[in-house]
């Protein structure tokens, strides 16, 4: 029964600092704003706007009447109304926004433990080379637009978008001024971008945020005629590399279904709770 004990008391030390980091992490481009439980992410300069989180400190209940001031401001600053937790820490949180009319989503939340080993990086498919990619990089506009095309077809199925819808996703990329963003955060450390590139275009594309001794990895995708060649994990791969050569000991994600988590289980991450987002029914959404 100790045991048993010890390792709920560890998890819960692990779910404390990746709270820890989803505080920290958006702090960099925005500057928050507390509402009862809540604190607001308000974006400050271009890019996607953030969310509402539980505040940390706060331990009471939360009711639909807290809910409603967060998404007026949303309103009020031309944002989506957007929240996000994870379940195992705010447990009182999902009927309130529920009850408030919004749409929640789950995602497993997955953790390789400090002592896990590196993942091995398999040669990538058909002459692809996977790379971190720096500031001026030629590949940089299709990493940033691979993930939106795999995002809005989500699962791990081979999709349609293939090659031209990419090379016209990149070029919009290359102006719309996300490239110069995405420069600016990788200069600063806030961001490290690994791709799987072939012939000058990245056919799957992912990030990792560090913040200390932890990261995040994010927006993993690939481009839904290259799927099921190994290219997601070779790309996740690379970054838990990156990851650990910063000194990162925790690296995390949140997969968008259960069977994107069994891919991560077999490089060694394991689920240890449920992130979930929350947005209007009638909204775009975009799991990551």
């Amino acid at each position: 029964m100790a045991s048993v004990r010890s390792g709920d008391r560890s998890e819960r030390v692990l779910l404390d600092r990746l709270e820890q980091y989803y505080d920290e992490v958006p702090r960099g481009g925005a500057r928050a704003e507390r509402h009862g439980p809540f604190t607001l992410f308000v974006r400050e300069g271009e890019g996607w706007p953030f969310y509402a989180r539980p505040a940390r400190e706060w331990r009471g209940a939360v009711s639909v009447a807290d809910v409603a001031p967060v998404r007026a401001r949303q309103r009020e600053l031309g944002v989506p109304e957007s929240f996000e937790w994870v379940a195992e820490t705010s447990p009182a949180l999902r009927p309130a926004i529920e009850e408030s009319g919004l749409a929640v989503h789950e995602h497993p939340l997955m953790v390789l433990d400090e002592d896990a080993a590196t993942p091995e990086r398999d040669e990538p498919p058909e002459g692809a080379s996977v790379r971190i990619l720096g500031p001026d990089d030629p590949a940089l506009p299709s990493a940033l637009a691979v993930p939106h095309l795999a995002f809005a077809e989500p699962g791990t199925g081979i999709g349609v978008a293939g090659p031209a819808e990419l090379a016209a996703a990149a070029a919009t990329r290359a102006g719309d001024g996300s490239v110069g963003r995405a420069v600016a955060r990788l200069l600063a450390g806030r961001t490290v971008i690994a791709a799987a590139v072939k012939d000058g275009m990245a056919l799957c594309a992912g990030q990792h945020q560090p913040v200390g001794t932890v990261s995040e990895i994010v927006g993993v995708g690939t481009l839904p005629t290259a799927r099921r060649r190994g290219l997601g994990l070779a790309v996740t791969a690379a970054l838990v590399a990156d990851a650990r050569s910063r000194g990162v000991r925790i690296v995390f994600l949140s997969a968008g279904d259960d069977d994107v988590a069994r891919m991560y289980a077999r490089i060694g991450f394991r689920r240890v709770g449920t992130a979930l987002i929350a947005d209007c029914p009638e909204g775009p959404y975009l799991a990551g």
